[in-house]
């Protein structure tokens, strides 16, 4: 360039002139330029080309090699799994986002029936068997994201990284609208009447539900597939496929489950079960055994689970929990509604608790490595994780008292029904706007000291968390072998009911196996395998209240974390093995006389009550809660001479 000073303009500025070059052109050398002459061409350059999981197809033509023998394979499971139990093929199936697809794409077809239909098929040509239905088939977060946010009204990017998400009207689990299969099989095998969570149905009507799902997962432009796996024992893997509407329960599920290579998902072959997730629309309140527009139902003959009417993602992971139940015992293997760490020594510890005991908090411990926080299997070579991911609460979490969970809630992470401030997305985690059981999901790895993979060896301790809202139990107590089965079947914990005449009182909780929605024996099946396993491993059983002392709720106070982790700490180091006991009444628990690190005072509660009267009529009244709920269990004996039965009522509370 070059200015002619013999110019000026009017506003006194020197006129530029541009010398012209031979060619006559301005350029830049100073980079070289991109291979692109439209912008759709230079947007195209932005995204390294990849083979997809699953390759499109045509399987008209002649398929040679393994490689295109696997992905035929692939899309033809996927096509059966969507299969109509009414129509002779199932759905035009095809991988990718419709959004995206440039052209005709090939599809396949499910090539034979489903292996447990029952209803002979029959042609009948409508709208759906001319459509495709597009399968988005295990995506990576960051897809998932992109799905989420452009596609699913309240899903947003959180100031931490992680996704918020709405899960719709139904913001926790609907038990009393769970449904499992009645048959020749499970009618004899599982636990069914008073107390059990088993409320049943027929086979006729859950094909009417399935097919409900599946008419209405096909009616869609696109369906999200996760091929996954259950339980880190490599000899007890399980296979299962999740069909889904939302990106967010496609992406629940990538945290929850255990996520495969992709050498293994080119193997996956047929599922072992299959979850058909179209919570996003209703069942048929007409149908038989319905109660309301929500429906989970599980069949264990046909390896199926149907979810209508809820978009509640726990559904899902409480579902394949279920099934664990079921399978497990079967294999004599123990699975565990738990958390469980491991020390450096390789000492292993369960912890049993329910909702607000603290079992994700205090299994969550950076001194020891995570194997996992809520489900697990105990076989005979050890303990094993059944999860490949954590689902924390999340009301009034804080970085100070649980910085491993705080850290873990980041990109990829999973955020229900969190409120957030608008502008720069931070969530406030005291805030119950939506509802008080907020959560997160996020992959095992990103606990830092998770133990991967999530397996260990035999557990040392067996811990059982209740917080005991009337104040009456002790902060610690060694158990023997029936004590520990005693609360082990009892389950108990309290809560705080609402206020009446502004008084506020506990309410007692039990919940068998500390998992009585999950479980399908009766809880007296996984009690003996427990006694068994901890006779044969020497393992030692521990009550620990993580609630009030000094009184009731409203009188007392919660007992400080702080003095709950020495506990866990004394417990794990054996240091509680070999301290001095003294025997309470009515329970007839074990207390240490004192501890490092927690006041004397407290171990027992009687000391920090100053109404002694008022604390041995609550000490009373929570006994005679115990005995009226095992009442439902006393006729259930074990073995041929019931021994074990008598044992375990013995290990109550006396009066």
């Amino acid at each position: 360039m070059a200015l002619n000073n013999g110019m000026a303009m009017n506003n006194g500025l020197a006129k530029i002139e541009t010398q012209k070059l031979k060619e006559e052109i301005c350029h830049d050398d100073s980079a070289v330029p991109v291979k692109a002459h439209t912008l759709d061409e230079l947007h195209s350059l932005q995204v390294k080309k990849s083979n997809p999981n699953t390759p499109i197809i045509d399987l008209q033509q002649s398929i040679f090699g393994s490689e295109a023998d696997k992905n035929k394979q692939q899309l033809e499971s996927i096509s059966a799994s969507l299969a109509s139990l009414t129509r002779e093929t199932g759905p035009k199936v095809v991988r990718g986002d419709p959004a995206k697809q440039a052209e005709t794409p090939k599809v396949v077809h499910a090539s034979h029936q489903h292996q447990h239909q029952q209803i002979p098929p029959f042609s009948n040509i409508t709208d759906s068997a001319l459509k495709f239905t597009h399968i988005l088939y295990n995506l990576s977060p960051a897809e998932l994201y992109e799905q989420a946010i452009q596609n699913e009204k309240g899903s947003f990017i959180t100031s931490s990284g992680a996704l918020a998400t709405l899960s719709g009207a139904k913001t926790g689990r609907s038990p009393r609208d769970k449904r499992v299969v009645k048959d020749d099989t499970t009618s004899e095998e599982l636990w069914w009447g008073k107390g059990s969570p088993n409320i049943e149905m027929d086979e006729q009507t859950f094909l009417i539900n399935r097919e409900r799902a599946v008419d209405y997962l096909c009616s869609l432009e696109k369906v999200y597939v996760n091929d996954q796996f259950l339980n880190w024992d490599p000899m007890n893997k399980l296979k299962v496929r999740i069909v889904s509407a939302r990106a967010y329960h496609s992406l629940f599920m990538h945290n929850m489950c255990i996520r495969p290579t992709p050498e293994e998902l080119e193997n996956f072959g047929t599922p072992d079960f299959t979850i058909y997730n179209a919570g996003k629309f209703p069942c048929n309140r007409y149908t038989h055994y319905m109660t309301s527009s929500t429906s989970i139902d599980i069949n264990l003959a046909r390896k199926e689970m149907v979810i209508l009417g809820t978009q509640y993602a726990g559904e899902m992971k409480k579902g394949l929990f279920s099934l664990m139940h079921y399978l497990m015992p079967k294999r004599q293997i123990l699975s565990l509604h738990s958390g469980c760490n491991m020390g450096k020594d390789g000492d292993v510890a369960l912890f049993f608790g329910l909702s607000g005991t603290g079992k994700t908090t205090l299994s969550t411990d950076h001194n020891r490595y995570l194997i996992g926080d809520d489900e697990h299997c105990w076989s005979d070579h050890g303990v094993s994780n059944i999860e490949g991911g954590c689902y924390a609460k999340c009301i009034d979490l804080s970085r100070e008292k649980e910085p491993d969970i705080w850290n873990a809630i980041k990109f990829g992470t999973v955020l229900e029904n969190v409120v957030f401030e608008e502008h720069i997305r931070e969530v406030d985690y005291t805030d119950k706007s939506v509802t008080e059981n907020t959560r997160a999901a996020y992959p095992i790895e990103y606990i830092p000291n998770a133990k991967i993979p999530c397996v260990g060896p035999h557990p040392k301790n067996v811990i059982l968390l209740a917080c005991d809202a009337f104040g009456v139990l002790p902060p610690v107590s060694k158990l023997n072998l029936a004590q520990t089965m005693y609360h082990f079947i009892s389950g108990y914990t309290a809560l705080v009911a609402g206020t009446e005449d502004g008084i506020k009182e506990p309410t007692a909780t039990f919940s068998a196996c500390f998992g009585a929605a999950f479980i399908m024996f009766h809880p007296t099946k996984y009690a003996a395998m427990l006694a068994e396993k901890m006779q044969k491993q020497g393992a030692t059983g521990w009550l620990v209240n993580t609630g009030w002392s000094g009184g009731s709720y409203g009188s007392g106070s919660r007992i400080k974390l702080a003095h709950t982790r020495k506990i866990i700490d004394a417990i794990h180091s054996g240091e509680l093995l070999n301290a001095n006991y003294t025997k309470t009444e009515v329970f007839g628990l074990e207390i240490p006389n004192e501890l490092k690190g927690v006041p004397s005072e407290i171990l027992d509660p009687v000391n920090t009550w100053p109404n002694k009267d008022a604390y041995k009529e609550t000490l009373l009244k929570l006994g005679g809660l115990f005995r009226k709920n095992f009442e439902v269990f006393t006729n259930h004996k074990i073995g041929t001479d019931s021994n074990l039965t008598e044992e375990i009522l013995v290990a109550g509370p006396n009066f």
